[in-house]
């Protein structure tokens, strides 16, 4: 896995957590609009709607119990990641990896959080890639 990928793992798994809690979402909405017509189904008989709540509710919680491992993994990765980029020995370097790879800032707001033009910002990154890469490689 190349250097970039590597760092990258945490945005990743993080995005995939918030995709799953938009789906979670709809699935609670969805969960609670079968159980509001569940009273009228009731009513005329059918027993369809209750088998439907059911499957919906087996859904939250089988997506519950995956986002919560996703999220036991985003801990570790970002544990992982973190002893790495604090084993770089240039604190700028670190700062910009944590901003970019932890914490998912754009090159433009890096830039300005540090006070440098977005070139430098590019430069002192690359060179703690090559840091980041050595120490791996050390592993």
């Amino acid at each position: 896995m190349r250097v970039k990928e590597y760092l990258s793992q945490a945005l990743w798994l993080d995005k995939r957590i918030n995709s799953k809690l938009e789906q979670l979402e709809v699935l609670r909405a969805l969960a609670t609009k079968v159980s509001a017509n569940l009273r009228e189904e009731k009513v005329s008989g059918g027993n369809n709607t209750k088998s439907h709540l059911e499957n919906t509710v087996v859904k939250i919680v089988d997506l519950e119990k995956e986002i919560n491992e996703d999220i036991d993994r985003l801990v570790g990765i970002k544990t992982e990641i973190m002893d790495i980029i604090a084993r770089v020995d240039d604190p700028m370097s670190q700062i910009i990896l944590e901003m970019r790879y932890i914490n998912g800032k754009s090159w433009e707001k890096i830039a300005q959080d540090i006070r440098f033009d977005i070139r430098t910002a590019f430069r002192v990154h690359g060179k703690a890639l090559k840091k980041v890469r050595e120490i791996k490689n050390r592993q």
